[in-house]
């Protein structure tokens, strides 16, 4: 296979001369480290490789990457500088299984040229507002990247460009402690408005995304329907969302479709804040920016990406098959979130590593009221090169006390994700929803 060519961009079409070679098109760092093991940003993937037809689970441009070396139980202590506290608990965990097979660093995330306009003039009039909850005078774009505190840096995640509408298979299996599991097989549409050429947030009538979610299988649960009207300013206007039960054929308001209430057919091994790594309100913790650091991250994770792959070949006890996983060296933005005093949430405090290139959240530390870490939680992640965009193919949820996961994104035997199909407004509204779920 040809590797595709990661071509430099002449970063001074965005930024004046003096900070050009220092600062990527998104306010990461161009340069690479000292040492030389993360190397300078030159663009990303800018086109695909020439093996790839549209609607192709995405072919790997790193497959001739070979293993450089492979951390275990028997030597995390080595890396433990660069690995997150849910990390080692992983190896102390499985010690006999669980494994970190490390790859060349690839810096490929990369955003059509358009985002990166806009994300250089949001750098110039974004502003917080609602205590953080929201943002104004951007559009289309990053909000911030000149990002000072971890309000700017969150919301920036959840504002990544995800194409204007897509339709993708979100399926999740939950093992049990020996392995068994179910497809829970989940069709989800996103609408993003925030995402649309032309749209600020101004335009959006406070919707960043228009989400809807149909259980298709096992039989027990098909036919239920999601349907979550994601705002922007989450104190100004909370997110709506409901529920189409195909037994009583019937809508109905569900307000618990946020914080800690268990996301869907997850064995309560997610909450719905967890989807997407972090979504929804931040208003139950403080936040704070701990630092930039080195850290061992899944990255470009074409390997699980792949259709040639049966969930059996995937998922074992305790966690996915490591030797479909790939990892790579790079610099996280770490936030913390601490609970605040007198409100509920399982968790008391979770950290965020968040990709400097993409401001995907990568990794997530959880823990529990008594301030032990008790959760851990991974996006293994690709550039989806035709759009393009840095998103997860996977995210992994481990419960540490219970040896159980729940692993969600894995269309393998399905269709690959869309990012820009023609998805229509009117099909996200309570009214639409009692339509389609009668057919």
């Amino acid at each position: 296979m040809k590797l595709i060519k990661l071509t430099a961009i002449t970063l001074s079409m965005f930024f004046g001369t003096s900070i050009a070679a220092e600062k990527t098109p998104v306010g990461a760092q161009k340069s690479g480290n000292a040492a030389g093991t993360i190397p300078e940003w030159t663009g990303g993937i800018t086109s695909p490789p020439t093996d790839y037809k549209v609607g192709d689970h995405h072919p790997d441009p790193f497959a001739d990457d070979k293993v450089l070396f492979t951390i275990d139980s028997s030597n995390f202590n080595k890396y433990s500088d660069n690995l997150s506290v849910g990390q080692k608990a992983m190896f102390d965990k499985y010690p006999d299984s669980y494994k970190m097979n490390v790859y060349q660093t690839r810096r490929s995330a990369s955003f059509p040229q358009r985002i990166y306009d806009k994300t250089i003039e949001n750098g110039k009039t974004g502003k917080l507002t609602g205590g953080g909850e929201g943002v104004e005078n951007v559009a289309e774009g990053f909000p911030f990247p000149n990002a000072s505190n971890a309000y700017e840096l969150m919301l920036n995640h959840k504002m990544k460009y995800k194409g204007s509408g897509g339709v993708r298979y979100n399926n999740q299996v939950a093992p049990t402690a020996s392995g068994r599991y179910t497809v829970v097989k989940l069709r989800e549409e996103l609408l993003g408005k925030y995402y649309t050429e032309g749209n600020t947030v101004a335009d959006i009538d406070n919707i960043l995304l228009y989400f809807y979610q149909v259980v298709e299988s096992p039989a027990r649960l098909a036919g239920r329907i999601l349907l979550v009207h994601e705002t922007m300013n989450q104190q100004e206007q909370p997110r709506q969302a409901w529920i189409y039960n195909p037994g009583q054929r019937r809508v109905r308001r569900a307000p618990n479709v946020a914080y800690d209430n268990p996301g869907t057919a997850s064995d309560g091994l997610r909450t719905n804040d967890m989807t997407d790594m972090f979504n929804g309100a931040m208003d139950r913790f403080d936040w704070k920016v701990v630092g930039i650091k080195e850290m061992y991250v899944p990255y470009n994770s074409y390997k699980a990406h792949s259709d040639s792959l049966d969930y059996k070949d995937m998922v074992k006890p305790g966690h996915l098959n490591p030797d479909i996983m790939r990892y790579e060296l790079h610099r996280m933005h770490v936030v913390e979130a601490v609970l605040k005093e007198g409100v509920r949430h399982i968790n008391s405090k979770r950290t965020f590593y968040l990709d400097e290139d993409s401001y995907q959240i990568m990794l997530t530390d959880h823990y529990d009221k008594r301030g032990n870490i008790w959760r851990f939680s991974e996006a293994h992640s690709i550039n989806y090169y035709d759009v393009p965009t840095f998103w997860t193919t996977i995210e992994t949820h481990h419960d540490l006390r219970s040896g159980r996961y729940v692993a969600v994104g894995l269309d393998n035997q399905d269709e690959v994700n869309t990012f820009n199909s023609p998805l229509n407004e009117a099909n996200y509204t309570p009214q639409a929803l009692r339509k389609r779920g009668r057919r």
